[in-house]
């Protein structure tokens, strides 16, 4: 036998030691330095199915529980995360290395969307009447029946709840397929669900195999698939569920612009670029990816971002002093690597930082570089990790131009003193899921999310998220 962390026990802060039989197939990596955490098993053909119907079992009972039994539910396991945070998020940099204030917020935006879906669940899942000649006629959601979420590590808390909440409150079951370096997180999760009173089975996770995902999709008690990762992984898994009839959401990733306009407000631009763009070490799909600035605040933008990159303090996520941590995987840094120096070697210009750092761990220098057009990898592929890429734009219309110069359409910022300038650019030129004035883009509870092109279809989170996966039930009464 072989000894193994499980997350199983942890927020009771006991011992979670656990005795798994040899064969180990998963590995969690601290990224801080390189060393294993904890090691997982894969699970069997037989215990996969097993998980499955029992999760199909207890969705038949919970999707004909009262909306006050969900909220009471929801708002319990709002509890519980906030009870927890410390640990939860030292759980979380430990996994994925992200700096320690930002995981114990990530777990407060998670209780947060819980708080918010139970306040709202009255009027989010009120039949709506439609007008016909019935006695009475309307459209309401029913619950579908499990649904499988494939959900990544960057976020590993908060991308599992932006989908399992709202599939949950519309009466559904969750079956969790998460990354294999937060192995932990998906564990944790799992153990806070059965704490907060949901139905046993409801929330379950797969330790499984990217390989085994297909016949989990196949299964007859599977409804719908929801996944975030890469454009590769979403044209697979899209295919898939097409190919069993069965309904998905595809958050793929993005290129985000942010059009940095003559008149916009220096400091600002400045700080929510900088804010968006080196946050969780730049591993967030609507990061600045594309920095678009016209010619009347290009020099002085491109002077103060400068100041706030030299201000970072990159290293051990668990130091107070730090700015950023590590990236979660060595090999995403040396593909960052090869994005910078290719896009260099094609004439792009290194102002701060652009390479990996010696030592333990998978650090990557905070990094800054201009010049960038639309011919360059840093520009034509998804970056993932803390490269700020500044791009010059001639006028307006040759910043909207770039900005859509992109496959991806996930999310987008504008930023000018004129707000009906900007908030035209946003709404009406710019070809993405969302558009912002002013502001970082970011996901929160009550907005849909999701993107067009290469970024996706279907929506997360509000209302949107709610019908996500449910069946839009028409009642007519005569």
């Amino acid at each position: 036998m072989m000894i193994a962390l499980h997350a199983r026990d942890v927020l009771d802060n006991r011992s979670f030691l656990f005795l798994l039989p040899t064969g180990m197939e998963f590995q969690s990596i601290n990224p801080k330095d390189g060393t294993v955490i904890a090691s997982y098993r894969v699970m069997g053909e037989d215990e996969v199915a097993s998980i499955v119907e029992a999760s199909h079992a207890a969705g038949k009972g919970w999707g004909i529980t009262s909306i006050p039994e969900r909220q009471a539910a929801l708002n319990r396991l709002a509890d519980l995360l906030e009870r927890h945070q410390s640990t939860l998020a030292q759980l979380m940099t430990d996994e994925m290395g992200k700096v320690l204030y930002e995981s114990k917020a990530e777990v407060k935006k998670c209780a947060q969307c819980c708080r918010y879906f139970a306040e709202h669940a009255p009027q989010l899942l009120r039949p709506k009447e439609t007008p016909t000649e019935a006695i009475r006629s309307y459209l309401m959601l029913a619950p579908l029946g499990v649904i499988l979420g494939i959900m990544p590590w960057n976020f590993p808390l908060w991308q599992v709840m932006r989908f399992a909440i709202p599939t949950l409150l519309v009466g559904n079951g969750v079956l969790l397929k998460h990354a294999d370096n937060v192995f932990g997180c998906a564990l944790a999760l799992e153990d806070l669900f059965a704490q907060a009173g949901f139905p046993e089975n409801l929330f379950r996770i797969l330790l499984i195999e990217t390989l085994h995902i297909e016949a989990v999709i196949a299964h007859p008690a599977v409804e719908g698939v929801a996944l975030t990762g890469s454009e590769r992984a979403g044209r697979a898994v899209s295919r898939i569920a097409g190919a069993h009839l069965k309904p998905a959401v595809m958050e793929l990733g993005g290129s985000d612009p942010y059009i940095i306009l003559d008149d916009a407000d220096l400091d600002l631009a400045v700080r929510c670029c900088a804010q968006s763009r080196f946050r969780n070490a730049g591993q967030v799909c609507i990061a600045a990816k594309r920095i678009i600035v016209t010619p009347g605040i290009y020099d002085d933008f491109l002077d103060t971002l400068t100041d706030i990159v030299d201000g970072i303090s990159c290293g051990d996520p668990y130091v107070d002093t730090m700015t950023m941590g590590p990236m979660a995987r060595d090999d995403l840094r040396h593909n960052l690597q090869r994005q910078v120096q290719d896009s260099v070697a094609m004439g792009a210009r290194v102002i701060r930082g652009g390479d990996i750092i010696d030592g333990p761990g998978y650090f990557f220098q905070p990094t800054l570089i201009a010049e960038v057009d639309e011919t360059m990898p840093l520009f034509t592929q998804e970056t993932f990790g803390p490269v700020a890429v500044v791009c010059a734009a001639r006028d307006e219309s040759h910043a909207i131009e770039l900005a859509n110069a992109s496959r991806y359409g996930l999310g987008a910022s504008v930023f000018s003193s004129d707000l009906d300038r900007a908030e035209r650019i946003a709404r009406d030129e710019i070809e993405c899921g969302a558009g912002f004035v002013n502001a970082v883009v970011k996901s929160e509870p009550a907005i849909p999310f999701g993107g067009v092109k290469a970024s996706g279809f279907g929506r997360e989170l509000g209302s949107s998220g709610i019908r996500a996966f449910a069946n839009l039930k028409h009642v007519y009464v005569d």
